[in-house]
């Protein structure tokens, strides 16, 4: 289905990784695993959210720090899917991350490296580069773990300034970064059922068992008190929750229960969510539209192998099998 060019959106990913999937028959300790053919992506939550939204013919930017040979590789990787970016030098390595599927159990591991640090030279750098790409942008995506050496109010610092810039600022993280960037005022936030139950300080939820009215009535204290206008909650195997203030300030919630699915690959399902939740928002769709495209693409995001995030014609297709439905707060 065709659509009109959005505006741009711009992505900001402090700690991106290149990632490695492979699989091997069975994991064994001290063993020497033959592995198939390693396949090689570029990798981060806002990468990851970028590779989406072009896939959905959106127009996008990834900015990004890069060093090192695999720093190097993560650019030709992201360049070679046709994205336009902003890669940010820096004197460490980038990082690699590997994921092995285990081949007779269905059972997928994931192997995620801390990252090289950053100076404060570089991670203002970093900044700066990203402020730039804002000046002409309608939303900002600011997702992904922070690496060591940058503070903990780096997303939130990057929130103000794509503010400041005129762009809505959507934040994925979790933990002391994501109080942090709430303070500045944000347009969506993304937490996982576990991210938001520690926001809201409540136990670890158990599986099976969330209570989406519950949660729903604690995302609308969020949006009340003026701390993001939108929250969009991946509950994984039990759906996803979008609760906030539609263009008119009328307070909605809107609930997705999950679709069937032959999973394949947990890798990149919520980078997924946000960056077509985004693009949906940036195309001014409806928020039962909105919600429908990121559950679609986070969806399809399962049924791909190792890092190779959901295919296009698979977002399209599920976004048809998507069913949305109103809650009462």
């Amino acid at each position: 289905m065709p659509h009109h060019r959005p505006p741009k959106i711009v992505t900001l990913t402090p700690n991106p990784a290149l990632d490695v999937s492979t699989s091997v028959t069975r994991l064994q300790p001290f063993m020497k695993l033959r592995c198939a053919p390693a396949r090689k992506d570029p990798g981060g939550g806002g990468i990851n959210a970028a590779r989406v939204i072009h896939r959905l013919r959106g127009d996008v930017r990834a900015v990004f720090p890069a060093g090192g040979a695999a720093g190097t590789v993560l650019g030709q990787l992201v360049h070679r899917e046709g994205i336009d970016m902003l890669a940010v030098p820096v004197g460490e390595d980038t990082r690699e991350d590997v994921t092995v599927f285990e081949e007779e159990t269905g059972a997928q591991y994931r192997f995620v490296l801390p990252g090289p640090p950053l100076s404060s030279r570089e991670w203002r750098a970093l900044l700066r580069a990203f402020e730039r790409q804002c000046e002409d942008a309608a939303h900002a995506v600011i997702s992904g773990s922070l690496a060591p050496g940058m503070p903990e109010d780096f997303h939130a610092r990057a929130a103000a300034l794509a503010k400041a810039q005129g762009a809505k600022a959507v934040v994925d993280v979790s933990g002391p970064a994501l109080v942090a960037a709430l303070e500045t005022g944000l347009f969506l936030i993304k937490p996982n059922i576990e991210e938001f139950h520690e926001l809201a300080g409540l136990a670890p939820p158990k599986a099976g068992e969330a209570d989406v009215s519950h949660l729903a009535r604690l995302g609308r204290d969020y949006v009340s008190q003026g701390k993001t206008r939108w929250v969009a909650l991946s509950l994984g195997s039990e759906g996803a929750l979008l609760v906030g203030k539609d263009d008119q300030d009328k307070a909605r919630a809107l609930f997705a229960p999950p679709l069937a699915l032959d999973v394949k690959s947990v890798v990149g399902a919520g980078d997924s969510f946000v960056g077509a939740l985004t693009l949906a928002f940036a195309r001014g769709q409806s928020p039962e539209d909105a919600l429908r495209q990121g559950v679609a693409a986070g969806s399809a995001a399962l049924l791909s192998p190792g890092t190779g995030l959901g295919l296009a014609t698979d977002m399209d297709r599920l976004a048809n099998e998507v069913q949305v439905t109103a809650l009462t707060l």
